[in-house]
């Protein structure tokens, strides 16, 4: 038996041995083997695919349409699939497309894209910027514009589904490949859920989407274990008030007034009444009311979004909006308000399943390298994607960076103009290397779940 001192000196040196020769020998890929061949398989055929891809995303860029109304975009999409070689059917639930491809014994996996674009008039200057014109549900006369990436989402799925397609000696499973309308408007998801997507087709073991960051340099992803966007909810209320002559307000009960004590009164909600350890936005995103400057209207509409990441917030937010506005009503004796919630467009939360996640990013390490996934917190945005998942789906929605890095790095010193972010006229993004870094992160995340 050695003495202790002469164990531990032999214990030392053994270690700082093994270490020497472990700095010797090439790092283990996360992947494996196999892992690594279907890595460099896909980037085979995205390259050999890249310009038919960047075609269509610009094509979709161009040619958006309102959520509801994704007639063209739908049909394009059917298309794309039907000739890749899947079994399509469409009008599931309004415009949603559902694609099939069957390959053997083995998982399940859904890959969703949304279809929608935004009430925006476009002014990126871009040589294939949209100028569609339109009007929406109101009948205003509005702009259309894919400000929120959804182009960008779609062409990486239909990439990804001729990856997967030209690749099915690597893996065996089925594909549920959907193209969902009305994401914008939170309806989309539930719309094809009522209309059967998990009864009528393949039940997914696993469910993926992507969506741009506008923050984020292009050729980088980032992801959220467990909870990664809010509850969100649509409100809105119809201020009444009696109408008369500017001249003579004396005899008017005036809505605008009223209207503005109630946008200041809502911001106690969460100032106020909310603990600040607890996520909450309540945010008046349009009011209008008026025909003419020397006019007192009589009534003048409101509409809000509420943001919230848990139930009882949630329910405070909502009850805290209808008291506010019918105290404040009361105070100027005025008739008592319309507040209406829309349960239709209510957008639960979004819980990204913490293994499917984990597992995801440690793919997209290996294969993107590790400082090009981060971590990210969850935000204050919505994604009915979510509602895939309260049916005990293991959901991973993944974020997509989208800008120049030197963009990036130029808006993160002090006084820098801030980036556009999503939903402005000025986001879109750089397409190359935005659209392979898509698929390649996608097409391998759906590879990681599938049978071999």
């Amino acid at each position: 038996m050695q003495p202790p001192q002469q164990k531990d000196s032999w214990q030392m040196r053994t270690c700082i041995l093994l270490a020497v020769l472990a700095l010797g020998q090439p790092a283990a890929s996360a992947l494996g083997e196999g892992a690594k061949e279907r890595s460099d398989a896909v980037k085979q055929r995205l390259a050999a695919d890249y310009e038919r891809l960047e075609a269509l995303y610009k094509h979709l860029h161009a040619h958006p349409e309102l959520s509801l109304h994704e007639v063209r975009t739908s049909a394009r999409l059917a298309q794309e699939l039907k000739e890749i070689g899947f079994e399509v059917t469409e009008r599931v639930g309004g415009y949603g497309v559902v694609g099939v491809l069957k390959n053997g014994d083995g998982p399940t996996v859904m890959v969703r894209t949304d279809m929608d674009a935004l009430p925006v008039i476009e002014r990126t200057g871009l040589p294939y910027a949209s100028k569609v014109r339109t009007r929406d549900r109101n009948e205003n006369e509005v702009g259309v514009m894919h400000a929120c990436g959804h182009d960008m989402h779609m062409a990486c799925w239909v990439g990804t589904a001729r990856v997967l397609a030209g690749m099915k000696e690597r893996w065996k499973g089925t594909l549920v490949f959907i193209g969902q309308p009305a994401e914008e408007i939170g309806v989309g998801a539930r719309m094809m859920l009522e209309a059967g997507l998990f009864t009528k087709f393949p039940r997914p073991d696993y469910a993926f989407a992507l969506h741009c960051a506008a923050n984020l340099p292009y050729g980088s992803v980032a992801y959220t274990e467990g909870l990664a966007l809010a509850n969100v909810d649509s409100v809105d209320i119809l201020v009444r008030g009696k109408g008369g002559h500017g001249a003579a307000p004396h005899t008017t009960i005036d809505p605008i007034v009223l209207a503005a004590r109630i946008v200041l009164d809502l911001q106690t909600l969460v100032s106020r009444e909310t603990n600040p350890t607890d996520p909450a936005v309540v945010t008046v995103g349009s009011i209008h009311g008026g025909s003419k400057h020397n006019i007192i209207p009589s009534e003048v509409r409101m509409q809000l979004t509420v943001r919230s990441t848990k139930d009882s917030v949630r329910k405070h937010l909502l009850d805290g909006i209808k008291r506010i506005a019918e105290a404040a009503a009361q105070g100027a004796g005025a008739p008592p308000p319309e507040v209406k919630v829309n349960p239709a467009e209510f957008t639960p939360a979004l819980y990204n399943d913490p293994e499917l996640t984990r597992k995801t990013a440690a793919v997209f390490k290996d294969v993107l390298g590790a400082d090009k996934v981060t971590a990210r917190p969850p935000v204050m945005g919505g994604e009915d994607f979510s509602r895939y998942g309260r049916d005990r789906v293991p959901l991973c929605l993944f974020w997509l960076g989208t800008v120049d890095p030197q963009r990036v790095a130029e808006s993160e010193r002090e006084g820098a103009k801030p980036l556009p972010s999503l939903h402005s006229d000025l986001f879109a993004p750089v397409p190359e290397p935005t659209l392979k870094t898509g698929v390649l992160a996608m097409s391998m995340a759906v590879l990681n779940v599938l049978g071999k």
